[in-house]
């Protein structure tokens, strides 16, 4: 096992109507900065909770985050807080809104002259607003880590930054929130699970059996519990599991001692970035083709996870390998999800912008670093 240091701040408040229990969490003297999507926290009825609950607080709103959250929308946000002089951030919806809101919070407090630079050039994180979340959409597992990834129009650029101050104070899960969620938010939200375990289970074996196990439980739970949510989507029991198995996923614990991979994630980001699929799209495309170009780095593994995972007990390591992948692929399909670009009328027209943008990085990905400029354009031929 790897060396490791682990630490995770945040309070997690999980649970039905949990709401009421905001406003022990942020004191009455702070100015907050509600934030959130494109409007369904006003159709699920969380906004006219929420508001109710904090009728005597001085609450400022800024709507309208996308669902890939964009620089340009979050830089009004920026002088919105600014101007405003909040103290508290309080963002209500899915991962995307919360990973916004943790690039306002680093933003808005940052000293140099472009706060691009957070995320493009690393620049340190040095001061940040408080800020809680409200999460209604179980995915990213942004409510329990300081991670975030943002866009950038201008550029066609989506990129990930994080820091310790970008830590929720607190989380709240209600697991109600999700009743109405479209089909395909649930599905992208279980997809994004899986890629998430995926990226720091699929590596090679660590002598981590209690990380491994850890992470086949959460793949296991997700496969078991995404058949339940299709038939009955208004099961409390099943949409709470589903949300518990997103933020176990991404809360760095299953990713203590182990190699991590990640090169799936950094591909999907390029193809949300130039073609605007949905993040869970990019990654039901990619993590097949990654599995499949790299089948005989992550033999090991694969064959474990067959076996595990799939209850894959007869043939060759390469045949256990063949079939994980192909369930792995099926499963992604029966949530409703295309697992190849050209599915999406997409064509190879901008892989080579895409590889180069690695090069330029001076990236390598996957938990050898054997993934570069080459690699990824193979990747790319084999997600057509």
């Amino acid at each position: 096992m790897l060396n490791f240091t682990y630490h995770n701040p945040v309070k997690i408040i999980f649970g039905g109507h949990t709401l009421r229990e905001l406003r022990k969490l942020i004191p009455q003297n702070k100015k907050i900065l509600l934030t959130y999507g494109g409007g369904s926290i006003k159709k699920n009825g969380v906004y006219d909770k929420i508001t109710k609950i904090l009728k005597n607080y001085q609450v400022i709103e800024f709507g309208g985050i996308e669902s890939n959250p964009q620089y340009e929308t979050l830089m009004k946000a920026v002088a919105l807080a600014k101007k405003e002089a909040v103290d508290f951030l309080l963002p209500v919806g899915g991962g995307s809104v919360l990973d916004g809101t943790k690039f306002i919070a680093a933003a808005t407090k940052f000293k140099g002259e472009d706060p691009w630079d957070i995320i493009a050039k690393k620049a340190p994180v040095e001061e940040a607003i408080p800020l809680g979340a409200v999460i209604t959409l179980p995915a990213t597992g942004s409510e329990m880590n300081g991670y975030a990834v943002i866009s950038r129009a201008s550029t066609e650029e989506k990129l990930a930054f994080g820091s310790p101050l970008c830590y929720p104070q607190f989380s709240i899960l209600d697991p109600e929130s999700t009743f109405s969620l479209p089909e395909r938010q649930v599905s992208n939200g279980i997809v994004d699970s899986f890629v998430h375990v995926m990226e720091q289970y699929m590596t090679v074996r660590e002598g981590a059996p209690l990380q491994d196990r850890q992470a086949e439980a959460i793949l296991m739970t997700l496969i078991e519990e995404a058949g339940k949510v299709k038939i009955n989507p208004d099961d409390y029991t099943v949409r709470a599991n589903l949300m518990w198995c997103a933020c176990q996923a991404l809360n760095g614990l299953i990713g203590c001692g182990v190699p991590q991979d990640w090169a799936t994630h950094m591909i999907g980001h390029e193809l949300t970035a130039l073609y605007g699929l949905d993040h869970g799209q990019t990654l039901a495309v990619v993590l097949p083709a990654v599995l499949k170009h790299q089948k005989e780095n992550k033999l090991d593994k694969l064959c474990h996870y067959a076996e595990k995972v799939w209850g894959v007990q007869k043939g060759t390591d390469r045949e256990k390998a063949d079939i994980a992948i192909e369930k792995t692929k099926d499963f992604f399909e029966v949530l409703g999800m295309k697992t190849s670009l050209s599915a999406y009328g997409i064509s190879s027209e901008k892989f080579e912008t895409i590889a180069s943008r690695f090069d330029e990085r001076n990236m390598f990905l996957g938990e050898k670093q054997n993934i570069g400029r080459k690699e990824v354009m193979e990747i790319l031929k084999l997600c057509l």
